[in-house]
This record gives C-alpha cells, sequence and structure tokens, in this order.
C-alpha cells in the first residue's frame, strides 16, 4: 500500500504542480523545491485566458471537432466491425486482413495531403473528420467484443421473429454493447481534443483552428494573441515574464478540464469494455 502510494503521488504531483502553478505568483514558483499549495495565489492567468478570443474560438472549434468526429468515428467503427463479427459472413477473415494491412503500410503524409486536397476538403472543417474516421486497431477490438458478448442464439432466435440485420443491431446488439461503445467514445474522443498535427497541416484559416493549435501556438511559439500581446506590451519586462508564466500554466489546465470531465463519465465502462474486447477470439 505504500509503494502504491507512493507511486500514486508521483504520477499526479506533476498535475497537481502545474494546478498550483497556474493559481501562483509566477515569480514565486520557483523559489521552491517542491510547489505543494499556490504561492501568492492570483487569478491573473486565467483573467487573460478567459479574455483571449482566441482562446474562445479554439474551445468552439475543438467541441465542433471531437463531437462530430467522435461521432463519426463510433458509427463507422461499429459499421465495419459488426458485419466482420457476424460468424455466417463470407470472406470476413480476408476483408479483416487488408484492414489490418492498413495498419502497417500506408501512403504517407504526402499522398494522403494529395488525396485530401482532390476531395476539396483542405482548409474546410471536413478535413478534421473525414480522414480520420476509423481506427483498425479500435474496429478490431470491437468486433471482438461483438464476438464474445452477443449469443450466437439470441441472433438466430431475432431472425426467427422476423428482424432484419439492421434491426438486430439497433434493437439488440447495440443495447448489449454500452461498455465497448463507451471505450470507443473514450478513445476517440481523446484523440481528436489533444490532435493538432492534422490541423497544422490541413489548416491555413484561423478562424478553423482547433484549441490546441492555439495552445501550441502560446506553450511553443510563445504567441499570446492579440488580447494578450496589448497587456504585454504596456508592462515592464519583469511582468511581461510573470503574465506569459501564469498564462501558460492557465491554459495547459482549461485545455484539460473537458478530458477531466468527460472521463469519470465512462469510466465505469471502460475496465470492463477494453478487457472483453481485448480478448482474441
Amino acid at each position: 500500500m505504500v509503494l502504491v502510494g507512493i507511486l500514486t503521488l508521483i504520477i499526479l504531483y506533476p498535475l497537481l504542480f502545474v494546478v498550483f502553478a497556474s493559481l501562483s505568483d509566477p515569480r514565486q514558483i520557483f523559489d521552491h523545491v517542491l510547489l505543494l499549495w499556490p504561492r501568492g495565489f492570483t487569478l491573473d492567468g486565467y483573467k487573460r485566458v478567459f479574455g483571449n478570443s482566441d482562446i474562445w474560438m479554439g474551445f468552439k472549434n475543438a467541441i465542433i471537432y471531437t463531437g462530430l468526429g467522435t461521432a463519426v468515428n463510433v458509427i463507422m467503427t461499429t459499421l465495419a466491425a459488426y458485419p466482420l463479427s457476424r460468424r455466417d459472413f463470407r470472406g470476413r477473415n480476408v476483408i479483416t486482413m487488408l484492414f489490418t494491412f492498413t495498419m502497417f503500410f500506408s501512403g504517407g503524409l504526402i499522398p494522403t495531403y494529395l488525396v485530401n486536397q482532390a476531395l476539396g476538403i483542405v482548409n474546410t472543417m471536413w478535413v478534421m473528420i473525414i480522414p480520420g474516421a476509423i481506427s483498425v486497431y479500435n474496429m478490431i477490438i470491437m468486433r471482438t467484443y461483438f464476438q464474445q458478448n452477443i449469443p450466437l442464439e439470441l441472433e438466430e432466435s431475432a431472425f426467427i421473429d422476423g428482424a432484419t440485420d439492421m434491426q438486430l443491431l439497433l434493437k439488440i446488439v447495440l443495447p448489449l454493447s454500452t461498455p465497448i461503445i463507451a471505450v470507443m467514445m473514450m478513445f476517440y474522443g481523446v484523440g481528436r481534443w489533444n490532435g493538432y498535427f492534422d490541423a497544422m497541416i490541413y489548416l491555413s484559416d484561423r478562424n478553423l483552428f482547433p484549441l490546441q493549435l492555439i495552445l501550441r501556438e502560446i506553450l511553443v511559439q510563445n504567441q499570446m494573441g492579440d488580447s494578450v500581446n496589448q497587456a504585454i506590451m504596456t508592462a515592464n519586462q519583469s511582468e511581461v515574464n510573470s503574465l506569459k508564466q501564469s498564462i501558460k500554466y492557465a491554459v495547459v489546465v482549461v485545455s484539460s478540464v473537458p478530458v477531466l470531465i468527460f472521463y469519470p463519465v465512462v469510466s465505469k465502462y471502460f475496465e470492463k469494455g477494453i478487457m472483453v474486447g481485448a480478448i482474441k477470439g
């Protein structure tokens, strides 16, 4: 128990440090070896973050991309996984092998960009949603879950009662598959929320930038946005450094809140869904 407690503290402390640092006077953060509570409590960083129009724009875009993208991901993954889980589907092993092939071999970035450009979706919101519509790894997990947890006798009885394949999927299979659907939502949702590389490659219109790309500008490129830059221009050098540090810690906390809220909602399904879906059938 002691070892587990120590490991837990080691894992949690970097997260707590960021939270405490975002609420502290930046000039006092590094004056102490360990930051166990906010030093010189201040909300200046959060005031600047929430007063930054780029942050709100990024939040809006990230929510759209994550919500719509996750819905597309789950629907497409289900429509691929369910037929491949059916024992009476001829050629399912060959099709699964073709899916699996794409996990190891792909055309690369340039051919992918050219395809998206030919489709006319570059520099549109759809380039953030359509190209990543399905993950083969997640599809295999969901297929295995269907195979292990949907009894063949239940399917046969539904067909005897006159159910179609779509009715079987919507009325019987999906209601029994809440754990794996929650896991898929978690996997896809977190991936969509944290993703910035596709936006950096395909988007040039700043109004379409997701939150993570705005955060990259702040954390990596040290670009704070027009409203914050105006405040910096009116401050002396020490205040400039302090303000930048506060904003950097605050944006990390703000960007993590949606995921921290979402995870507890699906956590009760997470272990069951991933453990059962990961068993090879």
